[in-house]
């Protein structure tokens, strides 16, 4: 009884570390990708800040000064999707890596496990 209580032990510990390493790595993920995001809205009002500041000098007309800002949100917006692509790429290579089942491989598992154990019901239904 106790090498059975033991194995178990052993066992739990192993997912909760395993757990706690996928925690990890999405938790330093989405710190590094809220960072990003403040860092973007405070280059945003900056820039706003700097447009505005050529448009009431009259060193650059409010129509120009509103399409260069149109021009640097559109830019920026592709290189925010260009980063999350590439942040998603990263994410997936480094599950893959690390072998973290998919939900999909976890359903596929326990539809087995339910198969097997209806299986094992028959089995034993039929020795009775």
């Amino acid at each position: 009884m106790a090498k059975k209580e033991e194995t178990v032990v052993e066992e739990t510990t192993e997912e909760v570390t395993e757990d706690t390493q996928g925690s990890t790595l999405f938790s330093m993920a989405r710190k590094v990708l809220l960072a990003n995001i403040g860092a973007v809205a405070m280059a945003q009002d900056e820039v706003e800040a700097f447009i505005n500041k050529l448009i009431e000098r009259g060193e650059v007309a409010e129509k120009e000064g509103r399409k260069l800002m149109e021009d640097i949100m559109a830019h920026r917006k592709k290189q925010t999707e260009e980063v999350g692509d590439e942040l998603s790429q990263r994410i997936e290579s480094v599950l893959n890596r690390m072998t973290v089942p998919t939900k999909k491989d976890i359903d596929s598992l326990s539809t087995k496990i339910t198969k097997l154990g209806e299986k094992i019901d028959e089995l034993v239904r039929g020795k009775k």
